[in-house]
Parts: C-alpha cells; structure tokens; sequence
C-alpha cells in the first residue's frame, strides 16, 4: 500500500493533469454514481489534496449547486494514473473513475472506497475523521506531534504497531515505521510514556523528517549523502534507498552488524538489535 509520501507525489501528479482545468468528462464505474457524471461535468476542478493515504477531488460549485468533493482511498490494490484523455493506458486493471481536463486525464483504477461527499461534510468520512496530524498535508510541528504522545490512547502502546495507527500520525505505512525507530535507536517495543522528554522530541523530529525525505526523495529515506555515495558506489535503487527496511540480513549501515526482520502487528519489521537494543 502507498505510504503518505506516495500519496502525496500522487496527488501532485493529479493536480499536474488536471487542476485547475474544467472537467470536459468524468466517469464512474459504480452505478450509484452515474448521475453525477453529467453533475459534475464542466465544472472546475479547484484542488486536489491528499490526507493521510486518502485522495480528494474538488469540483467547484454551479450557480445551482454547490461544490463536491470525491474521496477515494487507494487501500491494496488502487492506483492512479495519468495520461492522454483520448488514450487509455493498457492495463488489467478496472477503471473506477476519472477526470478528463482538456488534453489531459486523471484515471484511477482498481480501488473500491470512492464516496461523493460535500466538502463541509468530509469529517463525516470515517477514515478522515479519525486521523492524527498530518505531517505532509497540514501545519504540523514538533509540539503538535508531542501532544499525541501523551494521549492516554497511544501513550501505552508499543511503537512497533502503534506507528502505523493513522490516528497517531497520518501518512506513516510499514517502510516508513522501520526507518524512524532506526534514525531514533529506537526498539519495536517502546512505548511514548518509556521516554524522556528529550527522547520523545527526537522522535517527534524524526517523525516529521522521515515523511517529508520520502516525499522529498521520491521515497528514499536513508541518510542523502550516503545515498549519493552508494549510488556512486554502483548501489542500485532499492539498495540505496532504505537505512533499514528491506535489508534483512545485510550490514547495518552504522555498526556493521546484521538487519533482522520480524512480524509486528501482522506486517514485516525491519531493524538493527545492536542499534536499538539500548532502548528495548
């Protein structure tokens, strides 16, 4: 599943093709949407945002009607692409909606959670309404990520699974998890209320470097100046691209001794024993 660094880039993408363009066309795949392909055809596509892994579509309001939103969540198998609006991309896949602004098209396929939701009422939306700050598509800083720490739903839960808990902070997935216990030292099994206060604002810190590199970096975490040396060194991308996530059984990048991979809340783990074993 895409992780909020993804997402982002993705809607980037979206907005590219067709922000800020009247929608000539849209299309629907579920027939409980059908009538509002001609509702929302030629009005204009004002935004495009992502929250947490969730994509929305804005459509600016009629003189009779007023605006929408489309929400989707890619989940497993959902992705978007983006193309010319009178060639259709081969693939497989099962269109379920899109976007044609001009020459341009918004496409996505395979995903099932697509809603149709004014814009005042997506707090209603069960997975926005329960999301944490959101690093990559709101304000967020150091304190406001500190504040969940100490919330009594989090403060006793070990940050192995607690990390990818999108009530916790929106946007972290399974690689993303892995990274920001390394870049803290930090074993799977520490919870916010076992930390010190300085220890607790370098997570915080992490936290919020971790998601903006990915989506800085095109989903490179490591370290920017060891990835550069190691693609010097002839490292391909996905052996550069990580510190820790996906190396099980190679070299740590900092003490040389071996990356273990374990299950945490049913989803692969990735870290370093000698590294974080001071925090377990």
């Amino acid at each position: 599943m895409p992780e909020g660094p993804e997402i982002r880039r993705m809607v980037d993408d979206i907005d590219k093709a067709v922000g800020g363009r009247t929608a000539e066309q849209v299309f629907f795949a579920f027939e409980r949407f059908k009538e509002f392909e001609q509702l929302l055809a030629g009005r204009t596509v004002t935004s495009v945002e992502a929250r947490g892994k969730a994509v929305l579509v804005f459509f600016s309001a009629t003189d009779t009607d007023g605006p929408w939103c489309v929400y989707s969540h890619n989940q497993l198998y959902g992705k978007w692409r983006m193309g010319s609006a009178d060639r259709e991309p081969s693939t497989n896949r099962q269109l379920r909606f899109a976007v044609f602004g001009g020459k341009k098209a918004a496409r996505l396929y395979s995903a099932s959670d697509i809603q149709l939701v004014r814009p005042e009422n997506l707090g209603q939306v069960e997975y926005l309404g329960r999301l944490g700050p959101d690093p990559l598509n709101q304000p967020v800083g150091v304190q406001d990520v500190l504040a969940v720490f100490n919330d009594k739903r989090f403060a006793g839960r070990a940050l192995g699974g607690l990390l990818l808990d999108q009530g916790f902070v929106a946007g972290i997935g399974n690689y993303l998890r892995s990274e920001i216990l390394f870049e803290t030292r930090l074993a799977p099994s520490t919870r916010p209320k076992d930390l010190s206060a300085i220890d607790q604002e370098r997570l915080a810190e992490a936290i919020l470097e971790m998601l903006q590199r990915g989506y800085r970096l095109k989903g490179v975490t490591n370290d920017p100046e060891r990835a550069e040396r190691l693609k010097q060194a002839g490292w391909t991308f996905g052996q550069r691209r990580h510190m820790v996530f996906n190396r099980d059984g190679q070299a740590c990048h900092e003490c040389d001794g071996p990356i273990e991979k374990v299950r945490v809340a049913s989803r692969r783990l990735y870290f370093c024993r000698l590294c974080q074993a001071s925090r377990a």
